[in-house]
């Protein structure tokens, strides 16, 4: 696996530390075009299910982001789904996959 830029580092600090503050399946973090970091946690109720990833693109939208630059996604899934951030960001965009210490195994593309 290839090093990991200080930048991207930061995002798997930012995931690990809120998938473990909340007790959640997954964390995630993203950069956005500007360099704003959101970082987010699964969420699951009856009535609401969303993945630390969809958390993320959610809360760039809603800051008026315009796309990202980078995701980490902290996950058990072998792949995690990137519907919401192609849909967002287009193609292209570096998705750092790991496991919730950290670990980056795959790096997948929206």
């Amino acid at each position: 696996m290839t090093e990991l830029s200080a930048e991207d580092r930061k995002l798997v600090t930012l995931a690990r530390a809120t998938r473990a503050r909340t007790n959640a399946a997954e964390g995630a973090a993203v950069r956005d075009l500007d360099g704003r970091t959101y970082a987010g946690a699964s969420v699951a109720l009856a009535s609401l299910s969303l993945s630390a990833l969809d958390v993320c693109v959610a809360m760039a939208i809603a800051s008026g982001s315009r796309g990202l630059e980078a995701a980490v996604v902290l996950t058990a899934e072998a792949e995690p789904s990137l519907d919401a951030a192609r849909e967002f960001t287009g193609s292209g965009v570096p998705v750092h996959v790991g496991d919730a210490r950290g670990t980056i195994g795959s790096i997948l593309s929206t």
